[in-house]
């Protein structure tokens, strides 16, 4: 009996996890699409980018799932009569327990080797990841009477360009990255080509002039070739890769960062306060598969009967309640109102009385059959014409 429950747990674990995890990762890398657009990106490479940020989500997916696999498990058994049949057997709840108590446990192990370890690594291979495509695989392609400011402080423009060759005619370059200069570059032709060694993007201008304003005045310098060298990696500009929040940081770094607050740069203290909050954050969560799946066992007593659809739904709803309530505690946490310690493991705690009191009661079958007096609520209900009868 417990090999059977814990290979259904784990199961529908499986699928629900696989399924919340691939939705998040697609949206995901369609926040990335301008840049992974201009990659030649392999099959491998997605893959890889996948595992890196898998651990990120996975630390709030693993308790969601783990409330998932033993909520649906125990509806299906109760809407099936086999929690019925077992317990005319003799098998009475607490009987039960050992298979979603393991299972709960492992899901919270888990969550702690991704809290710990896990986010810290993925996200610092992303990054590496990203960067380094960035510098040996992006292909600019400029497009012919369109103006380019893919590049801060730059501003590109060709009359006519070849994307496959790379030959520009009527070429116009705007410098304007060095602080009160501004060059404005003209020339009847030119080329532009990736080096992906150097992780550069190289234009090359013949017999143009360049027209540089100063403070001092105006000078203008003719040329028979120039060439004008950008590092791909100025094209990441917009997405931020470079600074690390304290979600993403390692475990270790984190408490680095509480036991020395003098080396933080931040006069209002919110960093500080955003690293407590991650530091009671990673611990909150692993918790939370244990005391989300104890709580799931008395509601899916409850709500014996429903459909597996309505189901999951009404898990859903469930969870989306215990995050609301974290995330308002991560608010509350980071404005500095409420302490860290109180605001993350509130939930916690409310949804683990919740689920004991529940458990107790399902164990003495005391619990409320919610969907059996619903339907006998409905059959009961008087129609409008049999109320008319009465009358």
């Amino acid at each position: 009996m417990h090999r059977q429950i814990f290979l259904e747990l784990l199961s529908v674990f499986v699928l629900c996890a696989g399924s919340l995890l691939t939705l998040l990762l697609i949206g995901r890398m369609l926040q990335l699409r301008e840049l992974l657009l201009s990659q030649n990106l392999t099959f491998w490479d997605m893959l890889c980018m996948f595992a890196y940020l898998s651990p990120f989500f996975l630390l709030l997916l693993i308790p969601i799932a783990c409330m998932l696999a033993v909520f649906l498990t125990f509806l299906r058994m109760g809407t099936d009569l086999e929690s019925v049949a077992l317990r005319a057997s003799g098998v009475s709840l607490y009987q039960m327990l050992p298979a979603p108590l393991v299972f709960c446990a492992l899901c919270t192990a888990a969550a702690c080797a991704v809290s710990f370890w896990g986010v810290a690594w993925g996200m610092e291979n992303f990054r590496a990841t990203v960067l380094d495509m960035a510098r040996t695989r992006t292909q600019l392609v400029l497009q012919g009477g369109v103006f380019n400011r893919d590049f801060p402080g730059l501003t590109i423009y060709a009359q006519q360009a070849d994307p496959a060759r790379g030959d520009l005619r009527t070429v116009f370059v705007q410098d304007r990255t060095h602080e009160g200069v501004t060059a404005t570059i003209l020339a009847p032709t030119g080329h532009v080509n990736t080096d992906t060694d150097r992780g550069e993007i190289i234009f090359r201008l013949q017999n143009g002039r360049i027209y540089r304003q100063e403070a001092s005045g105006l000078s203008v310098v003719g040329f028979d070739t120039y060439a004008v060298r950008m590092d791909l990696s100025r094209l990441l500009s917009d997405y931020d890769l470079g600074s690390v929040r304290p979600k993403e940081m390692s475990w270790e770094r984190l408490h680095e960062l509480r036991d020395a607050p003098e080396t933080v740069q931040d006069e209002s203290g919110r960093t500080l306060r955003k690293v407590e909050v991650e530091i009671q954050k990673r611990m909150a969560l692993p918790a939370a598969c244990f005391v989300l799946g104890l709580f799931a066992l008395p509601m899916a007593a409850s709500f014996g009967g429903l459909h597996r659809h309505w189901g999951l739904m009404l898990a859903l709803g469930f969870f989306l309640f215990y995050y609301t309530l974290l995330s308002l505690g991560l608010s509350l946490g980071e404005a500095g109102v409420l302490a860290p310690v109180v605001g993350l493991w509130l939930p916690n705690a409310l949804f683990l009385a919740a689920g004991v009191t529940g458990l107790v009661q399902a164990a003495r079958e005391r619990g409320v059959d919610i969907v059996g007096r619903l339907g006998h609520l409905l059959r009961r209900r008087p129609t409008a014409e049999e109320g008319g009868r009465a009358r």
